[in-house]
């Protein structure tokens, strides 16, 4: 299967389906506030939608986008789902989208790839009323390249429209974010991303409820757990490794962190499983009135949460958002593990299968 299609079914099961209307799982106020740009004639030049990976950032962009550019709007800020161009904008092939993103055998966005993308959006529309540009986690663009794009923020063609995502609107040149309308995506409510799952997707109660808890209330996450189940393998290997690791002796650790230091990304995706573990154990450990994520690992948490302080259990928060921070900034990927083995507290009262 062609990759777009693949997409196009990914999105479609986030509720971006090509039907009319808006219907992401959440976010409700966010597509009212589109909606409403687009009926007043107010359109900004440029958006930014931020929040975590997974939240719905990307799935609004493009619905906004087939909004703007549908051929019979059954009203205005709606797009009928059917016409050549909602069709072509939910597959991403619509002429006048263009996407940026970081390669996959890169680090950054290039500032080769906006200049690029400026010569493109100087043309003429060739099909709809604008030239829409997204750029996808612009927080990894190069600086060279933020600060290409400003020229176009400051002044942008007619009939241009920029769409940026990033995880956060501090991670971007305060530049970039001052020229943008800004929309923070939160986490949608564990209940309400649940039962999205049971009523579009069939899943039955007891999984969609496990997802939802999981994703943290990132729709784009739980459906990505439920269609990939070597996802939840992994992550289920990764909390065995923890649990594991917290009675080996340092030794086993320090072996353990070679291993895993091999790949970066494999490491950067373990040690985020660890961090959302370790946030619950913290939840615990303080006795704050918070729902937990990793709710099939509850006898394991509430063992560590009532043995360790709340200090303790914060240090290894730290440490783990700091090693993330660190492989993202290209620190030695074994001295990031070797750090994380050494914080990690000794409890080996706590078997892996508990």
């Amino acid at each position: 299967m062609k990759a777009w299609a693949r997409a196009l079914g990914f999105r479609r099961a986030l509720g971006y389906n090509g039907s009319m209307g808006w219907t992401l799982i959440g976010h409700q106020w966010a597509a009212d506030l589109l909606r409403g740009h687009i009926r007043r004639g107010a359109v900004r030049h440029a958006y930014l939608f931020t929040g975590p990976r997974g939240i719905g950032r990307r799935t609004l962009a493009l619905q906004f986008a087939q909004a703007l550019v549908c051929e019979n709007p059954p009203e205005p800020g709606e797009a009928c789902g059917r016409c050549r161009a909602c069709r072509q904008m939910a597959a991403e092939k619509h002429p006048d989208l263009h996407i940026v993103r970081r390669a996959d055998d890169a680090t950054v966005v290039k500032v080769a790839q906006i200049r690029a993308l400026e010569r493109r959006l100087a043309l003429a529309p060739l099909a709809a009323p604008y030239r829409i540009a997204l750029l996808l986690n612009f927080e990894e663009a190069h600086p060279s390249a933020a600060n290409a794009l400003l020229k176009t923020l400051e002044e942008p063609p007619g009939r241009v429209i920029l769409l940026l995502t990033a995880e956060s609107a501090e991670a971007l040149l305060p530049t970039v974010v001052s020229r943008c309308e800004v929309l923070r995506l939160r986490p949608v409510p564990v209940a309400e991303v649940s039962a999205a799952l049971q009523s579009r997707h069939g899943l039955p109660p007891e999984q969609a409820d496990l997802l939802a808890h999981l994703s943290g209330g990132r729709p784009g996450y739980a459906l990505r757990l439920h269609r990939d189940p070597d996802l939840l393998a992994e992550r289920d290997q990764a909390l065995h490794d923890l649990l594991t690791l917290l009675s080996a002796d340092r030794i086993a650790r320090f072996a353990f962190a070679e291993k895993a230091a091999k790949d970066r990304r494999t490491l950067h995706r373990l040690l985020t499983t660890w961090l959302a573990f370790w946030r619950d154990v913290l939840v615990l450990a303080t006795g704050a009135q918070a729902a937990l994520t990793q709710v099939d690992y509850r006898p394991a948490l509430e063992a560590l949460g009532a043995s360790l302080s709340p200090q303790q259990a914060l240090t290894v928060l730290q440490t783990l958002q700091q090693a993330l921070d660190d492989l993202e900034h290209h620190v030695n990927a074994r001295l990031v593990a070797e750090n994380v083995m050494l914080i990690l507290p000794s409890f080996p009262r706590l078997a892996p299968d508990t």
